[in-house]
């Protein structure tokens, strides 16, 4: 092989993949499907910003896009199906996740868990396009 392809080849295995797909969705519908949302959720910057009232039923979902599910610092309502998805299975609310837990949230819980009990303290199925809130909450994170 070559010298060249050789540092090539290199580089490319050595570099650390951070690769964050855009959304797929419309971010100004998902806006209009948080309202959903809003009666258990708010969104509220790190600095105090209020985007949507923080509510006091579900965690903040300020930067929620790249989180580890069940992993909020401040937030203890979690249930113990959301944090050993995160904490024992490595799930990152990325859009195929997050699409994914929205629409059957004990289904996937379930599923990522292999228990066919779990269940999360979110029994709200949203209706509407996941990928749209998916966008929406996109905007208010650092990934």
């Amino acid at each position: 092989m070559s010298k060249f392809k050789t540092v090539a080849l290199a580089a490319v295995l050595f570099t650390p993949f951070v690769a964050h797909a855009e959304p797929t969705g419309d971010a100004a519908a998902g806006e209009q499907n948080f309202r959903q949302c809003q009666s258990c959720h708010g969104i509220e910057s790190p600095d105090g910003e209020t985007i949507h009232r923080l509510a006091p039923t579900g965690p903040n979902l300020w930067g929620v896009v790249g989180r580890q599910a069940g992993a909020y610092e401040g937030y203890e309502r979690f249930s113990t199906a959301i944090v050993a998805a995160g904490a024992e299975h490595g799930v990152v609310w990325d859009e195929e996740n997050f699409v994914a837990y929205v629409n059957d949230p004990s289904g996937f819980l379930r599923e990522v868990t292999n228990d066919s009990r779990a269940r999360g303290n979110m029994n709200h199925r949203l209706r509407g396009s996941a990928e749209d809130l998916y966008a929406y909450l996109a905007q208010f994170s650092d990934d």
